[in-house]
């Protein structure tokens, strides 16, 4: 019976092991034309969706992540590669704002206030890609975050039929990113949950149009 056992954990390890590597290497393959890290080979498109991320870190001191992305939406902007920024991130708790701390940080580098839009209910990056479509009315649009996010985020669109590329933003170093990289996995796994389970946003609400 223990034998048994210790040979059915071995199998399930292989399974989940499998699994992940499946998912990753399908959304990387598949992602791999859409993504653009040379801002001149970047396509135009209206509307830039840029993914949220806390300001800080718990040390306190400013999260590359979020830095890199803001440096990204700005030259993307810059460049006229985009016309319109919504942010999408978590405004779940109060003294956490995702997009608005976003948006602070975009004005300051003199993007037009009334060319931001906020997206308060991007609590996953499923529910920040659907939105763009269901409330913001766009199918197509250009990502802005780090590479393995963009992957995902494209990934999602292009299995719903929207038309989305993405510009990357510097990543951070190995150390720094790699709790990150290693929960990327399985959010890859669930993004094929979702999608085989036509898993709805959390909210939805009313379309807001961007002119």
């Amino acid at each position: 019976m223990l034998k048994k056992l210790k040979y059915l954990i071995i199998l399930c390890i292989i399974a989940i092991v499998a699994v992940v590597f499946i998912c990753d290497n399908v959304i990387r393959y598949s992602s791999k034309k859409f993504v653009f890290n040379d801002i001149n080979k970047t396509p135009y498109n209206k509307v830039g969706l840029l993914l949220g991320t806390s300001k800080y870190l718990k040390s306190g001191q400013i999260n590359q992540y979020f830095a890199n992305r803001i440096t990204a939406t700005v030259n993307l902007y810059n460049a006229h590669k985009i016309d319109f920024v919504v942010i999408s991130g978590d405004n779940s708790r109060k003294n956490y704002n995702e997009p608005l701390d976003m948006k602070n940080e975009l004005i300051k580098h003199e993007i037009p206030e009334e060319k931001i839009f906020l997206d308060y209910a991007g609590f996953r990056t499923y529910d920040s890609v659907i939105r763009m479509n269901k409330i913001f009315g766009q199918s197509k649009f250009t990502v802005i975050s780090q590479d393995f996010h963009n992957r995902r985020a494209i990934y999602i669109a292009r299995y719903l039929g929207l038309e989305a590329t993405g510009f990357n933003a510097k990543d951070v170093d190995a150390y720094n990113g790699l709790k990150t990289k290693i929960r990327e996995k399985f959010a890859r796994v669930k993004v094929f949950l979702d999608l085989w389970t036509n898993k709805n946003p959390k909210f939805l609400g009313e379309q807001i149009e961007i002119k």
